[in-house]
């Protein structure tokens, strides 16, 4: 079986939500052992949420911009992926179940990828704008899950081979 570090137990929450999933997710953010920036980073992206949903006021949104980044956490966050797995000399893509661990770190990579692709704007203003259409079940990293999803569905005739 793999191996975790320690990481999961040594995680403290993040100092203004109390949150261990801001605070994994801030880490994730974090390049180059820059933690003051990924901090500096999400924060305005969630206060650029929150001035967001103070302007709209849309009633079938959370009020909060926590509460937006768990439930584009929650859009976001696959059930199944397609492993390769080499079976009498072919490969086959295995529709294979996915653990809350491994659905909630694809997540993150999935927006924080996104967020990085589009150009031209502040990393804080391009994440925000990714947890906001995310929230919405819209944006980029909900069409790489669909995909991802797609792909499993198609490929559930190899099902057996997942041992």
């Amino acid at each position: 079986m793999a191996r975790f570090t320690a990481s999961e137990k040594q995680l403290k929450p993040d100092p203004r939500y109390q949150d261990l999933v801001v605070a994994k997710f801030i880490n994730c953010i974090m390049e180059d052992g820059k933690k003051a920036t990924a901090m500096r980073v999400v924060y305005d992206a969630f206060d650029m949420i929150q001035a967001r949903l103070d302007k709209d006021k849309s009633e079938n949104m959370p009020k909060t911009a926590i509460e937006v980044f768990h439930l584009a956490l929650e859009n976001v966050r696959p059930s199944v992926e397609v492993r390769s797995k080499r079976v009498g000399g072919a490969n086959y893509q295995v529709p294979m179940q996915l653990s809350k661990r491994r659905a909630q770190s694809l997540a993150f990579r999935w927006i924080i990828g996104s967020a990085r692709e589009e150009k031209g704007k502040p990393i804080a203003q391009r994440l925000s704008k990714e947890v906001m259409d995310a929230a919405r079940n819209e944006g980029t990293s909900v069409q790489i899950r669909e995909n991802t999803h797609k792909m499993a569905d198609a490929n559930k005739a190899f099902a057996h081979f997942a041992w």
